[in-house]
């Protein structure tokens, strides 16, 4: 037996065949916004860029809370406010 491999088979085994499911970065451009939060759940969105299709939903789902929790956030109400300092008057 020969352990000698044709052209033809180096040629096959090494062009990796087209799949469309396979991961393809977007390159969407992320701008950030100024808010650190913000900038760094948008910035996970770039994992997905690595990620087979079926791997987005999770990525999505985790910056969609991130991005609801932090709207959230600003609805909430404050605490109750600090007492005023006591009043002393001054006899003069």
């Amino acid at each position: 037996m020969s352990e000698s491999v044709s052209e033809a088979e180096i040629g096959t085994e090494a062009a990796p065949a087209y799949d469309p499911a396979a991961p393809a970065p977007l390159n969407v451009p992320r701008t950030p916004t100024g808010d650190a939060g913000t900038d760094a759940l948008l910035e996970r969105l770039a994992d997905a860029d690595h990620l087979a299709t079926d791997g987005h939903l999770e990525v999505y789902e985790d910056v969609h809370r991130g991005l609801r929790d932090a709207l959230t956030a600003l609805d909430a109400r404050p605490g109750p406010p600090a007492p005023p300092p006591p009043y002393h008057q001054s006899r003069s």
